[in-house]
C-alpha cells in the first residue's frame, strides 16, 4: 500500500502516543521527557501517565487509573519507559505497547524477572545498548535505539564564559561526576578515592542542576568522569561528547562503543590509580577538547533523528 505525502502527513499529524513511566523521583526523567517533546515537535500528540509506586506491586497498583487514562486519550501507542512500565502497560490489550529497555532494568536480576514478561508481551522492543540486547538474549521483535540528545542544549561554549557563569576561577581544575555521590550506582566512592591521588583537584556533584546548567557545566569543567557501577547509555557520557568535554570512564554500558577513537577520552579499569592517570593525560593539556560532537552526529545521536526512528516504529503498529 502506498500513501501520498500529505496522506502520511494527516495520518502523523492524527496519531496519539501515550509515554508509560515512573514519577517516583517527583519527576519524569530528562531523557524520557525530551523524547517526547522531539516525537511531539515532528508532529504527533503526546502525553504521558506517570507512574507513582515502587516495586512490581506498586506499579501494578495504577492499572486502574492507566485504562482510565487510555480511555479519556485513546493513543494508537503506548510508549513504555522501563520494564516494570511496560508490564503495566501490556495489562491492557487494546492498545499495542512499544517498550524502552534503559538498563537498570535489565542489569538488576530482580527487576529483570518482570522485564522477560514485557519483553514478551510488548509489540516491539527498543533497547539503549548492544550490551542490553545480549544479557536479555532476545532474538526478534526488537530495535537498537539509544536515547538522543538535544544537541541544540548541549553544544561548545567557551570555558571562560561558563566558568564566569559559576564564578570558578580560570586556575582550577575541575571534574563533574556523573551524577549524585548517593546514588550507590555511580559509585561515587570510587571517583573520590581517584581524586585522591590528584592534588588540587575540585570534583563536582552533579545534583540539583537544570538542564541548561548542565550543558553549561559540561563545558566549564576541564573533565567529565563516570565510575559507575552499571548503565545501560548513559545520556551523561553522550551530554559530555556533544560538548566536546573529554571524558574518563570506566568501562561499563555502551560508553566504550560511543568514546572509542574520540580525542581525548579514555576507557580506564575500575582503579583509582588508573582514573588518576587517565585525568591527569587530560590535565596535560587543559586546552584541548574534543571531537565527540562531531563523533555523536556521525552516529546519528541527536534527538530529532532518534525520534524519526521511534516514529517508523509507531507508524507500524499505529
Amino acid at each position: 500500500m502506498t500513501y501520498s505525502l500529505n496522506l502520511l502527513t494527516e495520518l502523523l499529524i492524527n496519531m496519539k502516543i501515550l509515554f508509560v513511566c515512573s514519577k517516583n523521583s517527583g519527576k519524569v526523567a530528562s531523557f524520557i521527557v525530551e523524547q517526547a517533546e522531539a516525537v511531539q515537535q515532528a508532529g504527533l500528540e503526546v502525553d504521558f501517565f506517570t507512574i507513582e509506586g515502587k516495586g512490581w506491586k506498586g506499579y501494578l497498583s495504577n492499572r486502574p487509573l492507566l485504562i482510565k487514562k487510555i480511555k479519556e486519550f485513546k493513543p494508537n501507542v503506548i510508549h513504555a519507559h522501563y520494564g516494570l512500565s511496560g508490564l503495566l502497560a501490556n495489562t491492557q490489550r487494546k492498545v499495542p505497547v512499544i517498550t524502552t529497555f534503559h538498563g537498570s532494568d535489565i542489569n538488576d536480576p530482580e527487576v529483570f524477572r518482570f522485564s522477560k514478561w514485557a519483553i514478551r508481551l510488548s509489540a516491539w522492543n527498543i533497547f539503549v545498548s548492544e550490551k542490553n540486547i545480549q544479557a536479555a538474549k532476545v532474538k526478534h521483535k526488537y530495535s537498537l535505539i539509544p536515547c538522543g540528545v538535544n544537541t541544540e542544549l548541549f553544544k561548545p561554549v567557551d570555558k571562560h564564559i561558563a566558568r564566569k557563569k559559576f564564578g570558578f576561577s580560570t586556575g582550577e581544575k575541575l571534574i563533574l561526576f556523573a551524577g549524585s555521590f548517593d546514588n550507590p550506582v555511580k559509585n561515587s566512592a570510587l571517583a573520590l578515592q581517584a581524586i585522591n591521588f590528584l592534588p588540587e583537584v575540585r570534583l563536582l556533584e552533579l545534583k540539583n542542576y537544570s538542564r541548561e546548567e548542565v550543558a553549561l557545566l559540561m563545558n566549564a569543567v576541564d573533565v567529565c568522569l563516570m565510575t559507575s557501577l552499571s548503565e545501560g547509555s548513559p545520556q551523561f557520557i553522550k551530554e559530555a561528547m556533544a560538548c566536546n568535554c573529554p571524558i574518563v570512564s570506566v568501562d561499563v554500558g555502551d560508553v566504550k562503543e560511543q568514546i572509542e577513537d574520540v580525542e581525548n577520552c579514555f576507557i580506564t579499569e575500575a582503579r583509582p590509580e588508573k582514573i588518576a592517570e587517565k585525568i591527569d593525560t587530560i590535565f596535560t593539556n587543559r586546552s584541548k577538547r574534543t571531537n565527540g560532537r562531531e563523533r555523536l552526529m556521525k552516529s546519528e545521536l541527536e534527538q530529532s533523528v532518534v525520534a524519526k526512528q521511534l516514529i517508523k516504529i509507531y507508524r507500524k503498529y499505529a
